[in-house]
């Protein structure tokens, strides 16, 4: 079991860090068991960075999926770490890709995927994927649900 002491931001006054290098990632231990491994989703319909020539604010939906071990994300820690590139400048490939291998670092997971769907800027919307490798055998992946851009029509 967790101690409220082994958390540095659940259940406490915690603010987004200046930067996504500077955030804090945390994990809770988790019990697999037996059979296919679970696979959990985090949606993030609202993320945010900095282009990193014009300073512009880009927007993104994000869907990570991914098949814990023994370690889980801490969700409250989670949020906190993608606020923190609020005020961060990266290209749309960089900040999908590094939000997915934070977490593989922090985690250590089975597998992880992102999907990163960032809204037009200059008329070309830009999708960005990546994954550690082949879904784990027998696990239910299920579709990201987020449906290609198609304009206004």
């Amino acid at each position: 079991m967790v101690s409220p002491d082994d958390l540095s931001q659940l259940g406490r006054d915690a603010r987004p860090a200046a930067s996504p290098e500077e955030a804090v990632l945390e994990t809770v231990p988790y019990t697999r068991g037996d059979g296919a491994p679970a696979i959990v989703r985090f949606t993030c319909p609202e993320f945010t960075s900095l282009c990193p020539v014009t300073g512009q604010p880009d927007f993104a939906h994000l869907v990570i999926d991914y098949a814990p071990d023994e370690r889980l994300v801490e969700s409250k820690s989670l949020k906190l770490f993608l606020t923190s590139f609020r005020n961060h400048g990266a290209f749309h490939e960089d900040c999908t890709v590094s939000v997915g291998r934070r977490i593989v670092a922090a985690t250590q997971p089975l597998w992880l995927r992102i999907g990163g769907y960032w809204y037009p800027r200059g008329g070309i919307p830009i999708d960005v994927f990546w994954q550690t490798g082949p879904a784990p055998e027998g696990a239910w992946v299920p579709e990201t649900g987020v449906p290609p851009y198609r304009g206004r029509g």
